[in-house]
């Protein structure tokens, strides 16, 4: 049987689920082009002089490696030509990025991490990009980048497509148009993502979590409790013994998630209450909610689901609380407690 490359896989979903258009196709086969690029760069690494940091801070004041610059061109340079798009937003910059001129406009909305986990590029530990698609609001104004940003603010509902890829030992792509997840590994040799696996489902129940316990003085109690009941093990209320992962890349602790299953915790804290948390609601908790949820999981701040919140900036920071279903909803519980 032949194999279902990316191309192949969206072109069945497009003629029996009528979930993608023409034009939502081709941006995901731009969008996994794109990725492909950025795998082929930081796989140069220091051969490439692609390591170290860039010299400039992002909007978010975080200082950018070279990479982070670098993958954040090639995902606007890719998606500003094809005609399917009406303006992207990337984490790594201040305002939307409007399509030129010259170029046709389409009905969608592109945002995205370019490099998620880049603190990790340096040390050759697996990184990522995360990337999301709108509908563009009918009437929209899109004259000024200013004015394209109200276009952005929607919940997570609204999300057409979601993704990530990650760039590890084998470049993998994860995708979801709303229909199941699936999982796409890069073939090198032909150049195209390869179907490899489909209708991913994650586990309810796990013994795996991943936290920054540097940041537990700063956690509230709900969260509190709640680690100290796996680190408490067989003997502690929960009655099994947990394990703890922490990659500090998203893209990576969440694809061992999709993969395995097991929680994943950005909770809101003393150090970033006044931030809102720390993670960005539309470059990264959204999509990877939608991910978790169409992979049977869930995804809280804690207090409500994250898809539903109704965005209120373009760089908006969440806690994020994502995984397997029955220990998000303990936790959840918790804070409603």
């Amino acid at each position: 049987m032949a194999q279902r490359t990316l191309a192949r896989y969206l072109t069945e979903e497009q003629r029996t689920k009528g979930t993608i258009t023409a034009d939502l196709k081709f941006l995901i086969e731009i969008v996994s082009r794109a990725c492909q690029a950025i795998s082929i760069a930081i796989g140069k690494g220091g051969l490439g002089d692609v390591l170290g940091e860039a010299g400039s801070d992002n909007v978010q004041g975080e200082a950018q490696k070279k990479l982070d610059v670098l993958s954040n061109e090639i995902l606007l340079e890719a998606n500003e030509w094809g005609g399917h798009l009406a303006a992207m937003a990337s984490e790594e910059m201040d305002l939307p990025h409007l399509v030129p001129n010259r170029f046709p406009k389409g009905g969608y909305l592109l945002m995205f991490d370019p490099l998620d986990g880049s603190s990790n590029i340096d040390v050759n530990v697996s990184i990522g990009t995360i990337f999301s698609v709108l509908r563009c609001p009918e009437g929209a104004d899109l004259s000024t980048p200013e004015a394209a940003e109200q276009a952005f603010l929607q919940p997570g509902t609204t999300q057409v497509a979601a993704g990530y890829a990650v760039y590890g030992p084998t470049t993998v792509l994860v995708l979801t148009v709303g229909e199941g997840v699936s999982v796409f590994t890069l073939d090198r040799e032909q150049g195209q993502f390869v179907l490899t696996q489909e209708n991913v489902q994650i586990p309810a129940d796990t013994k795996e979590f991943a936290i920054n316990m540097s940041n537990q003085r700063f956690w509230e109690a709900p969260v509190q409790r709640y680690v100290d009941e796996m680190v408490a093990g067989k003997d502690g209320p929960l009655g099994k013994d947990y394990n703890m992962r922490w990659v500090a890349s998203m893209v990576a602790d969440v694809h061992r998630i999709i993969t395995r299953g097991g929680i994943f915790m950005y909770p809101l804290d003393s150090k970033m209450k006044d931030k809102g948390g720390k993670l960005r609601l539309m470059y990264e908790a959204n999509p990877m909610a939608f991910l978790i949820e169409q992979a049977g999981g869930a995804a809280t701040t804690g207090r409500q689901r994250i898809m539903d919140l109704v965005p209120t900036g373009l760089h908006q920071r969440v806690p994020v609380i994502l995984g397997s279903k029955n220990e998000v909803d303990r936790v959840t519980g918790y804070h409603a407690e």
